[in-house]
């Protein structure tokens, strides 16, 4: 804290919102010490149904390609 980074990435996911559910991991907290260790230099980082998806700043392109195809899956 603070993130600016962190910040731009949820300003550009905004509209998305109502697609996916966005869940935040304060790696700063001990129980998330594994995140820490692993993004520690990389933040912030994004992982979609479970799986990396790309770091640092939203590649909006990527993000929904992959949501989509997600989307289409569920369907």
């Amino acid at each position: 804290k603070p993130c600016p980074l962190c910040d731009e990435a949820k300003e550009v996911l905004e509209p998305y919102k109502k697609r996916f559910i966005l869940q935040e991991v304060d790696i700063s907290l001990p129980e998330n010490s594994s995140w820490y260790e692993k993004y520690k230099y990389d933040i912030p980082v994004f992982h979609l149904n479970g799986k990396f998806l790309m770091k640092h700043r939203v590649d909006i392109k990527r993000f929904e390609n992959h949501l989509a195809k997600l989307e289409l899956q569920n369907d």
